[in-house]
């Protein structure tokens, strides 16, 4: 170069002298591309040059970054630096038509496309963000020219020879003679190709192929923005899967060292292609069955040129997240190497790093910085599995700049659905809208339930295009029956209910109660947490588990509940656990009984298989109460303790009196399901068909419609997020110490990770003051580490 200054791509980070070299960041960003293209594989219904046109608008996506006004913003320069105020990538269109001389003209103006959306949205001035049309699209050419300021001749035309030189070396080009380029040339190109592109993408699609086009446009921009990301984060990214065929050769040694083998249903998964139920007991193994299908599809979709698919393992409820990260280390020998994909995943990181120790404000610091870095991993797509909730990746469908590399991930991926419930429609129609376009990019699905109703499997089936196969055991297959099912005609909180329980706690069992909502849990467990800790001693012979805790505090009690109630725990012990719904899933833990209000039928086998896990000892109690049907704020009707919708809680309540002392399995509860769910003129299941219909097309016109691909959905992002029910805050008290937590390490983002350990999160709806210094809402509440929240004040 004959500047005495090389390019820069960015300024100095922290630490350094000075900014990384935009060839360096150029070939960086192509080589990420390189990877993602070799993760993602061949796209079912993409155009097949789509790896290409990644490939080149990753390696073009920041040569605009050449005009002095850049250089200079980022310190590149003798003069103080200045903010320039255009978009560099827009600039960086006008090395486009040279370069890529070689292609047609039509692949050139995909390129345009990933490197001009890697930022900003092209068009929906509507939205939150500045949208690039607004700002360009009245300009003249000569307007144009102006606003880019001067280029430097011999600067625009060294780069153009590097960037000929190490395109014909990478392939994304034939060898020829290097062109000539001139400032000029560049800045009239830019316009030109600029216009093409707002020609192009702003107004609907209405040609026949419409909706792919969309598709692979949103695809293109996740993918150049991926690349970039991970070129400016430095961070290298996993390209051999922990799920090998060394699971399976280990899964069997265990089971063989214990004189079993594989179960049947385990070995039909392990053999079956596309996608599967699989319903067995708990306890049967359906995660390794899980494992075993994943393992089998891994390496046929790679074969087939699908690339290298990434595994979602989506689970409801954090907790049970949390827990299958563990769980999937240890069974894959794959410690570090299984991502978290969920809101609190930093938080989560931040937990097993503070483990066991009590940390200075120095050590804290330390293990912030360290979480982060892992989470920004896995948001950079680091880890081949990832556990999460499926909120995480629906949330991919919000395209634009902060989302599309969310989607791309998620195309030719492997999704292993645990537990979905079927009770709440809106919810569920989310997903189902969802798997059918995962399927549309190549995705393939396992989903595992103890029990699995005929009319979620219709729901599913109609959802996707191709066979769902159903594994499970053989028939005539004896499922363990572990549980005596009991109901009582008074609800949980009457002194008939109160005497019982504290009747099981002085027999020595380990108790768990089961509320539905949280002023239930916090009332039970004041009147029976002291009778539990005088007969067992100690302050963990009795806890509470609800959603409303402090993150660090939940963290707490979820690792004294699996230290004291683990299932397959040699030393067990009695005691008292009072919870909601968050302990449904997925924890692996083991108690004697269950006082449980009634809910959802799917809701109550949940809570049943947290008893008796093992199935080792003989049937268990499990104690169904009477609900209170009560009216919710805002919302007609009657609902179960103000939770669940009266019509299904109504329908297992009937089905569980015929079945008062009866010693039940999960293939009964199923039965039962089906029941409820039945689909006849006027019924409950009937009205759930058309709840669920009618939300998986809601979704699918707001979220999966891809005529406008490049409309800046961010105002959107409101309607995604009420469908989700929920907000945090802090407590007043804790005002000055989340001020104090954020000014750590002069403000930046560990800071932030440790203030967010005193977040709570809380209804939607909730009455909160927004305090716009520290960003945060903030509530006036009675709040205890033991009790957690309870009354807000207003």
């Amino acid at each position: 170069m004959h500047d005495a200054r090389p390019l820069r791509a960015k300024s100095a980070r922290h630490g350094e002298t000075e900014g990384e070299l935009l060839t360096a960041h150029s070939l960086t960003t192509l080589r990420r591309a390189d990877t993602i293209t070799a993760r993602i594989g061949c796209i079912p219904d993409l155009p097949p040059r789509f790896p290409l046109w990644l490939r080149a608008a990753s390696f073009l996506h920041d040569t605009g970054k050449a005009a002095e006004g850049l250089q200079r913003q980022i310190g590149n320069t003798d003069d103080p630096p200045k903010i320039w105020g255009e978009r560099h990538e827009v600039l960086s269109l006008g090395f486009l038509l040279t370069v890529l001389a070689a292609l047609p003209e039509e692949e050139i103006l995909w390129i345009a496309t990933g490197v001009v959306t890697h930022h900003l949205p092209l068009t929906g001035e509507r939205g939150r963000r500045h949208a690039l049309l607004p700002i360009y699209n009245r300009d003249t050419a000569e307007d144009f020219a102006k606003k880019f300021g001067p280029i430097d001749a011999d600067t625009v035309q060294d780069l153009t020879d590097w960037l000929h030189t190490t395109a014909v070396n990478t392939g994304l080009i034939p060898a020829g003679p290097c062109p000539t380029l001139t400032p000029e040339t560049l800045v009239k190109d830019a316009h030109t190709l600029f216009g093409e592109l707002i020609d192009q993408w702003e107004w609907p699609l209405l040609e026949p192929d419409a909706e792919i086009d969309g598709i692979t446009a949103v695809l293109l921009q996740g993918g150049v923005t991926m690349a970039d990301r991970m070129a400016s984060a430095h961070t290298p990214v996993h390209q051999n899967h922990p799920l090998t065929p060394a699971y399976r050769d280990r899964l069997e040694d265990r089971l063989t060292a214990h004189g079993h083998r594989l179960r049947p249903h385990q070995a039909e998964a392990a053999r079956t292609s596309g996608h599967v139920f699989i319903r067995a007991w708990t306890g049967s193994g359906k995660t390794e069955a899980a494992l075993l299908w994943a393992l089998r599809n891994l390496q046929e979709m790679t074969a087939a040129g699908q690339g290298t698919p990434r595994i979602f393992y989506l689970l409801p409820y954090l907790a049970a997240i949390n827990a299958m990260v563990r769980r999937l280390e240890d069974d894959l020998h794959a410690q570090g190497e299984i991502g978290v994909s969920h809101s609190h995943a930093a938080s989560y990181y931040l937990s097993r790093a503070l483990e066991d120790e009590c940390p200075t404000d120095a050590q804290a610091l330390a293990a912030a910085r360290k979480s982060l870095s892992q989470e920004n991993a896995t948001r950079l797509f680091r880890e081949l599995i990832r556990v999460g909730t499926p909120y995480q990746p629906l949330r991919g469908t919000l395209a634009g700049p902060a989302h599309s590399s969310v989607l791309l991930d998620t195309t030719n991926s492997l999704f292993i659905l645990d537990e979905l419930h079927a009770y709440d429609p809106r919810r569920l129609g989310m997903i189902l809208a969802m798997m059918r376009f995962w399927e549309r990019l190549g995705g393939r699905f396992a989903i595992v339930s103890a029990t699995l109703p005929d009319a979620l499997q219709e729901a599913i089936r109609t959802a996707l295009t191709h066979q769902v196969r159903l594994i499970e055991p053989p028939e005539g297959t004896v499922f363990p029956r572990r549980h005596r099912l009991s109901i009582r005609r008074h609800t949980l909180r009457s002194p008939e209910a109160i005497a019982e329980m504290t009747g099981r706690l002085e027999a020595g069992e380990a108790l768990l109660v089961v509320a539905n909502n949280r002023p239930t849990a916090r009332a039970l467990y004041r009147e029976l947490g002291p009778i539990a800790r005088r007969i067992h001693g100690g302050p963990d012979a009795a806890i509470m588990l609800h959603s409303r805790y402090r993150r660090d505090h939940r963290a707490d009690i979820e690792d004294r509940i699996r230290h004291r109630y683990k299932n397959g725990h040699e030393d067990r012990k009695g005691g008292l656990l009072v919870a909601t719904q968050t302990v449904e899933v997925s924890l692996d833990v083991d108690f004697d009984s269950v006082h449980a209000a009634c809910a959802p039928m799917d809701a109550l086998c949940q809570r049943f298989g947290r008893v008796n896990r093992s199935g080792a000892r003989p049937p268990a109690d499990v104690i169904v109460h009477a609900p209170q049907y009560m009216p919710r704020r805002g919302e007609p009707g009657f609902f179960a303790d103000g939770v669940y919708p009266k019509q299904p809680v109504a329908l297992a309540w009937n089905i569980l009196q015929r079945h008062h002392a009866d010693i039940i399995d999960e293939a009964m509860i199923t039965t039962w399901l089906n029941e409820i769910y039945a689909n006849t003129d006027g019924s409950w299941g009937a009205s759930w068909r058309t709840e669920l219909e009618h939300f998986k097309e809601r979704f699918t016109e707001a979220f999966l419609t891809w005529t406008e691909p490049f409309r800046d959905r961010s105002e959107l992002k409101d309607d995604f997020d009420a469908m989700f029910d929920g907000k945090e805050a802090i407590l007043t008290t804790d005002r000055d110490e989340y001020a104090r937590r954020l000014a750590t390490d002069n403000g930046r983002r560990p800071g932030r990770l440790l203030a967010e350990d005193l977040l709570i999160p809380i209804a939607g709806n909730t009455e909160t003051t927004w305090d716009d210094n520290l960003k945060v809402h903030i509530i006036n509440a009675e709040y205890d580490k033991e009790n957690g929240l309870g009354t807000v004040r207003r």
